[in-house]
């Protein structure tokens, strides 16, 4: 239970918590209403780097949610070129993250890591389609264990959010579920597969890790 309310948060989540904290304490020197204000501010920024533990299903026969957030897109369309993939028809479900929702992005199956590749871009709204084209992304390219299939991530960065942090490497093999990385402030996932069958809808909310997206 007291993990539930008060769960760990994200090592990048240390130095903003403790810039809000002080700032908490010289404002509520001044002032008791403002004080308050950013009392509101330093929980919010505890909530939002919030980093739980997640129970995957461990089947790889389903792909489970890359991120937190609701479903926005589900759609046909060509692989990223920035994975020179741009020749290849693949399912992409964009997942987009408000700012309440947890941002730490997880595997959506067990694989290998075969390339990952960042891109500069711009910080529209990530809610925006053409946001996936323009903004600050990262990609990685997965190699599934069960059937070698390749499974595309993309981290896009949004109307807030200036960096997008990666922890795994190229080459490192995941589980399903493990942690892949977080974008602060803001952002969205695609997942780009092929040869399933989608589960989720349109308009539905997912937990990064645990809710199942598509089957074979």
């Amino acid at each position: 239970m007291f993990n539930t309310i008060f769960p760990k948060i994200h090592k990048e989540g240390y130095k903003f918590l403790a810039i809000s904290i002080l700032a908490t304490f010289i404002v509520l020197f001044f002032s008791k209403i403002f004080g308050l204000i950013f009392i509101l501010i330093t929980i919010w920024v505890y909530y939002f780097f919030r980093d739980p533990e997640r129970i995957s299903i461990n089947d790889d026969s389903y792909l489970v949610s890359p991120a937190d957030g609701l479903i926005t897109n589900i759609s046909e369309r060509s692989g990223p070129e920035e994975l020179r993939l741009e020749n290849t028809t693949y399912t992409r479900v964009s997942v987009f993250m408000n700012i309440f929702n947890c941002h730490v992005n997880r595997v959506p199956t067990a694989g290998n890591v075969e390339e990952i590749y960042y891109k500069p871009g711009k910080f529209l709204n990530a809610s925006l389609d053409k946001a996936s084209e323009e903004n600050e992304r990262n990609y990685f390219k997965i190699k599934t264990l069960k059937n070698n299939e390749e499974i595309i991530i993309v981290q896009i960065a949004g109307l807030i959010a200036r960096r997008i942090v990666c922890e795994v490497e190229q080459g490192q093999e995941l589980k399903q579920g493990d942690r892949i990385g977080m974008i602060r402030f803001g952002s969205r996932v695609d997942i780009y597969f092929k040869n399933k069958k989608v589960l989720a809808k349109l308009g539905q909310n997912v937990v990064a890790g645990e809710s199942l997206l598509a089957s074979d």
